[in-house]
């Protein structure tokens, strides 16, 4: 992934994006330059898709040109198709995951691994007045949370935050990958997550809607 490149989290960083990811045959292909700045539910969406392109080249997986097409399709708005889910507000990827039976959500801090996503709230609310994190976690210790992200200012890198700055915390791991053809089978809106852009919800609704476990 790029360094830096500065933090954007404006529509037009958006369109941004959409416009630099693009499906040629098989691949997931990402024009990083033309994107510029980002924000972090963009940039650990493009972590995902490069996954995604990683098992389809190496041959563990084979997904159908529909679900391919739909993981591709970056231009829509907070809880539509796949990245609408991922960057909505409050537990997008999670929600993803639960949906396509494709990973595991979890609290545990000792069953975190680098490589999972988390999601990081740093006040109580969930939705409409969140304010939070998308993240790749790479490890902790007993006062740090370290992860990889587009972090504010600077964009593209590793961070570290104080643990006790995180009010809640969720993690999401990519377990079943083949599970990512169910793509083509998602409503054009999950309205759960569509509605997280104005209304504020609980936690317990968040458990609910994702299926998190403590442990996974």
């Amino acid at each position: 992934m790029p360094r830096r490149m500065g933090y954007d989290a404006r529509p037009q960083a958006v369109d941004r994006l959409a416009a630099s990811v693009t499906l040629r045959g098989e691949t997931i292909h990402q024009d990083l330059a033309t994107a510029g700045a980002t924000f972090c539910s963009g940039a650990t969406y493009l972590v995902f898709l490069r996954v995604v392109d990683q098992l389809q080249k190496t041959g563990p997986l084979r997904l159908p040109s529909p679900a391919l097409a739909r993981l591709a399709k970056l231009d829509v708005k907070d809880g539509e198709e796949v990245f609408g889910r991922w960057n909505a507000n409050g537990p997008g990827a999670a929600r993803l995951f639960h949906e396509l039976k494709c990973g595991v959500n979890f609290t545990s801090w000792e069953s975190a691994r680098p490589g999972d996503f988390l999601k990081m709230w740093w006040t109580d609310a969930i939705g409409g007045q969140e304010s939070g994190h998308l993240v790749v976690y790479l490890g902790h210790d007993q006062e740090q949370v370290r992860f990889w992200s587009a972090n504010q200012p600077d964009g593209y890198g590793n961070k570290s935050v104080p643990r006790s700055q995180i009010k809640r915390h969720l993690f999401s791991r990519l377990t079943h990958p083949s599970r990512l053809a169910r793509a083509t089978r998602l409503s054009p809106c999950d309205s759960f997550l569509a509605r997280m852009l104005h209304h504020d919800f609980t936690w317990g609704q968040v458990v609910a809607a994702c299926g998190v476990v403590d442990t996974p």
